[in-house]
């Protein structure tokens, strides 16, 4: 009997043998059936998904629903994808993201798929103080690689990964976040392997009680 629904979202192009992001979520997820071994684990590949942009079809499309007129075909694909992704994420009882940090930020994909589940009276809705989420809180957790090292120091104001995902989930409601950094694993002279099994040995704890 399945008791909660892992969703686990993928956010890189890499096979998971090439990529240290994900070889770290898959210790994680590991460490995490043994812990759970009742619960799914759904996989999400944004490399390998339809993933929608917000382009003028989506635009089109929301203006036709509004106004309460008939979608074309590619109006109608792209609104259903969203709606069947955006689903898919609200009915997640837990989310564990992996990604690498590229260029300051994450791969182009993580920023799609948030434009995607980011929909006004589904995930939030405008209130008279702001915008306010709609989703109840639930265990989400970031696992990312990094070459250099952003946490600290005058780097920390270049960061715009895991500053990003932790705000845009508490816009949508979720708070009990976490994060698992290797920091580094680009740089010989850092111990990049010490900094892998750090983070190996965060993860084995964090999948106790995740």
């Amino acid at each position: 009997m399945v008791i909660s629904t892992l969703l686990y979202i993928k956010v890189n192009p890499k096979t998971d043998d090439q990529s240290d992001s994900c070889k770290l979520a898959n210790h994680f997820l590991n460490e995490y059936k043994l812990h759970n071994p009742q619960d799914e684990i759904e996989i999400l590949d944004l490399y390998n998904a339809d993933i929608p942009f917000l382009d003028v079809d989506v635009f089109r499309a929301w203006g036709k629903f509004a106004a309460k007129e008939q979608l074309t075909s590619i109006e109608q694909e792209k609104s259903e994808r969203m709606d069947e992704l955006t689903d898919q994420f609200m009915a997640a009882d837990k989310v564990v993201f992996s990604a690498p940090f590229w260029n300051l930020s994450f791969p182009p994909m993580l920023k799609a798929y948030m434009d995607t589940i980011c929909i006004v009276g589904k995930t939030f809705h405008y209130t008279a103080d702001g915008a306010k989420g709609l989703l109840e809180d639930r265990p989400c957790l970031l696992v990312e690689t990094r070459g250099g090292f952003y946490s600290e120091g005058e780097n920390a104001k270049l960061e715009f990964s895991e500053s990003y995902l932790k705000a845009i989930m508490s816009f949508l409601g979720i708070y009990d976040f976490h994060s698992v950094i290797a920091e580094g694993i680009d740089v010989n002279s850092s111990n990049p392997d010490n900094m892998r099994e750090a983070c190996r040995t965060k993860l084995s704890e964090l999948a106790k009680k995740f």
